[in-house]
């Protein structure tokens, strides 16, 4: 999923921008008044990230200094100097250690932890499960869990709760292509813990330290790590009481696989760990996607009744193939539309920098803090026009003519999200089997639904909509 390109040629442009004047090291961009200490800044992010972000870049431009003392940190949402950060100077910082900190404890050591040389080495071993080829057969896997979910959900003139239906499908999808098996009485429990960490994470990214596992307060976080460790334990003590030869082919037993051929590069605690950051990840950001993407087809019955009949034409009744994903270009840039307007990760995992690094004019020193706010850049009116419209349109070939990294909500470079196929083919595949079965309308007198961030984008209160059946009587 690549942002098209303008398709103005550079040679007969009206004039090429003057090259930035460089600034000498040691001078900021500019920024907000911090202060003493800036942690007044500091409480405003807390209150509200996404929207004072939204605030300084237009009043400071696309490179903004903050000073909170003792840390100097740069918000960057100009999409050239993005790109340079992530992909051309990506061995010139690492992830924030304080974030790093707060998701190890419960991501452990996984690949979404790790730096440097392990990263590097688990990135390489588990590229291959992700590829786009190994993710097309998970598609009867999806479709199967999806039919099976969509029979049980009510229809009529009251109001489902779609987000907590479509939380617990994308957990059932998982758990199938992971541990093959369903997610059964798990799944409201997963959804409480998932949902009591993400905002104790979210949180915590504001303090300094973290307080203790043991204090008083923090019983209910325990309760839930505990929880979704145990589900991840068990399945991994199931599997290995089998005979190897009746192993399924999912993604456990090939996390597994890798165990057997080296356990020193990957004892069962690895393993562990990625199964629970697969779990988690695996279906959160599915999740909050299918969740915005169903407010947006019932807010726009027009797009909503464009994508189903692309859906009837190709599909034709039948559960989607992998073949069948590239035909459903519509409903692919439903999809597309849907991550510009509510990307999962509105604001990367901020980066420190372990050496000088220059973007366009400024020359930042070692241990700057850089964050990227991709969702600023996704709703940005200079890339995108009108840029608060659902156009599924605007994603057409040369359509946009957006820069390159104007629109990454699985971020870029070497540390673009692992699991972006698998997440696209499932997404795909869900929202077409619902475009077959369901009409979905906005419950009457229901307010837009307000976006809230707890490390991915959720609304502010559980999503419900009006579900009326569409399938065939008898």
């Amino acid at each position: 999923m690549t942002t098209p390109t303008s398709s103005r040629c550079p040679f007969h442009a009206d004039g090429m921008p003057p090259a930035p004047v460089p600034h000498p090291p040691g001078v900021w961009p500019p920024g907000p008044p911090a202060g003493i200490t800036g942690w007044g800044l500091l409480a405003r992010m807390a209150r509200d990230l996404p929207g004072v972000l939204a605030e300084w870049r237009s009043t400071h431009g696309d490179v903004v200094h903050l000073r909170i003392w003792p840390e100097h940190q740069v918000i960057v949402s100009d999409p050239q100097l993005v790109r340079e950060l992530l992909v051309n100077q990506h061995d010139a910082h690492i992830r924030w250690e304080r974030g790093i900190q707060i998701f190890s404890q419960v991501h452990g050591r996984s690949v979404l932890i790790e730096e440097g040389e392990r990263w590097h080495a688990k990135r390489q071993a588990l590229q291959p499960a992700f590829a786009p080829k190994p993710v097309k057969a998970f598609a009867p896997v999806i479709a199967a869990a999806c039919t099976q979910a969509l029979a049980r959900w009510p229809v009529g003139p009251a109001a489902m709760p779609v987000e907590s239906a479509l939380t617990t499908l994308a957990m059932d999808v998982i758990m199938r292509m992971m541990f093959s098996s369903e997610i059964g009485d798990d799944a409201r429990l997963a959804e409480r813990a998932l949902h009591l960490l993400s905002a104790d994470a979210n949180d915590e990214m504001f303090w300094p330290a973290s307080w203790p596992d043991w204090m008083p307060w923090k019983r209910e976080q325990r309760r839930m790590k505990r929880a979704l460790k145990a589900l991840v334990e068990r399945h991994v003590a199931a599997r290995l009481a089998m005979p190897y030869g009746a192993w399924p082919d999912d993604l456990l037993t090939r996390l597994l696989d890798l165990h057997r051929a080296d356990s020193a590069a990957w004892p069962l605690d690895a393993v562990r760990d990625e199964c629970m950051t697969a779990f988690l990840a695996g279906h959160e950001t599915t999740a909050a996607t299918l969740t915005w993407w169903a407010w947006c087809m019932a807010s726009h019955p027009e797009a909503q009744e464009t994508a189903r009949r692309e859906v009837a034409a190709v599909l034709d009744g039948r559960a989607p193939s992998a073949e069948n994903l590239p035909e459903l270009a519509y409903l692919g840039r439903s999809l597309q539309e849907t991550l510009r307007l509510y990307p999962a990760a509105p604001i990367l995992m901020s980066r420190r920098a372990v050496k000088p690094i220059r973007l366009g004019s400024w020359t930042l020193p070692a241990r700057t803090i850089l964050t990227v706010p991709l969702g600023l850049m996704q709703r940005d009116a200079r890339w995108f026009p009108e840029p608060e419209c659902f156009r599924p349109d605007r994603f057409l070939e040369h359509g946009a003519g957006a820069p390159r990294g104007a629109f990454m909500p699985f971020g870029a470079g070497p540390r673009v999200c692992l699991g972006q196929h698998l997440a696209l083919a499932e997404m795909t595949v869900i929202a077409a089997m619902i475009l077959q079965r369901f009409k979905l309308s906005v419950p009457q007198g229901l307010p837009p639904p307000q976006p809230r961030l707890n490390v991915t984008l959720r609304p502010a209160t559980s999503l419900q909509l009006v579900l009326e059946d569409l399938a065939p009587v008898g």
